[in-house]
């Protein structure tokens, strides 16, 4: 064989062999499949935290077939906006709060009766009930997948003047919500008016007087360092605070089998993770706002907000998943 046939044969060769190599690297490239979710957390919150979980979880629990793209902070618009991209089909996953969650998924708002649990440990146990269930289930008819919850801490009340001892603290003050009816019905009934604010504006509101409160968990409250433009906290516990895991319909049902059995398998550890975290985090968040704030310890709520307390319970009246829940917990 001549020279020049030689080396035409082996750059045809290493030709091959480099489309060879780029085709598998497409096909390779192809199989990889990155999921969008979205949060309304700060990167410190224990919610985005487990999201990172996932995200290091399950290429490796999918071969490297599937990954997960984390946008936290509200870096894709507020929740209600979020809900609407995966609707359309645009985000295929978040980790909403079980509040606005209730807005598509109206039974979720059981979960927000307040003084119902004691703490987060008590909140995390209920998931595991029928209620709970039904409660997830319900969001199929909006066209989403519930896969499971985790915990932010228990609910308190924080104040940009001195600490609420009591509901006549409360009257008139404009207390940031979560704009979903049990909350505002609660509020209401206490005497405040309840103002939704995305969180994203709560320091400024509390800086500028357009609030004079929040009704928050500890773990947001350190990470959101609203402890810089408010003076008083009462520690509460009226209601825990869930987060959904909420997956698009559409992009559900186009994973394989075995890739919907290890995205479960992944999100269903870092949820219990997350939930196990927040329980840790209830006591040193609170250690760390000793002395930043004038904290107030209320241990009869139950009783001193009785009346707001049974207003919410009675709009829950008609709500069967609701009431089986609630049977659930209490034991009845």
């Amino acid at each position: 064989m001549s020279i020049t046939k030689l080396t035409r044969s082996a750059i045809i060769g290493a030709a091959l062999s480099v489309t060879a190599l780029f085709s598998a690297g497409i096909a390779q490239d192809a199989a990889a499949r990155e999921l969008r979710m979205g949060l309304i957390t700060p990167p410190t919150h224990v919610w985005t935290k487990v999201a990172q979980r996932m995200a290091e979880k399950l290429p490796a629990a999918t071969g490297g077939e599937l990954s997960i793209a984390i946008f936290p902070g509200g870096q894709l618009g507020v929740e209600q906006e979020m809900f609407q991209q995966m609707s359309s089909g645009l985000l295929d996953s978040g980790l909403m709060t079980a509040a606005i969650t209730s807005l598509r998924a109206p039974a979720m708002q059981g979960w927000f009766t307040p003084y119902l649990f004691a703490d987060v440990s008590a909140a995390a146990a209920a998931a595991d009930t029928n209620g709970a269930r039904h409660m997830l289930a319900q969001l199929d008819q909006a066209g989403l997948i519930g896969l499971g919850f985790t915990f932010a801490g228990q609910r308190h009340i924080l104040m940009k003047g001195a600490a609420a001892a009591g509901p006549g603290d409360l009257s008139r003050k404009k207390m940031r919500i979560v704009p979903f009816p049990a909350m505002k019905t609660w509020w209401e009934a206490i005497g405040a008016v309840p103002t939704p604010v995305n969180l994203t504006e709560v320091y400024q509101g509390l800086q500028s007087g357009l609030l004079d409160g929040i009704d928050i968990d500890l773990d947001a409250l350190v990470g959101l360092k609203f402890d810089e433009v408010a003076d008083g906290l009462t520690i509460t516990n009226h209601m825990p605070f869930p987060a959904v895991l909420v997956v698009n319909r559409t992009t559900w049902e186009s994973l394989s089998d075995e890739n919907q059995t290890a995205y479960l398998d992944v999100a269903r550890e870092a949820l219990a993770w997350g939930t196990e975290q927040q329980i840790a985090a209830e006591r040193f968040n609170l250690a760390a706002l000793q002395g930043k704030l004038d904290i107030v310890t209320i241990d009869d709520g139950a009783d001193l907000f009785a009346e707001a307390n049974q207003a919410v319970r009675d709009s829950f009246a008609g709500d069967p998943i609701i009431q089986t829940f609630l049977a659930e917990v209490e034991g009845e």
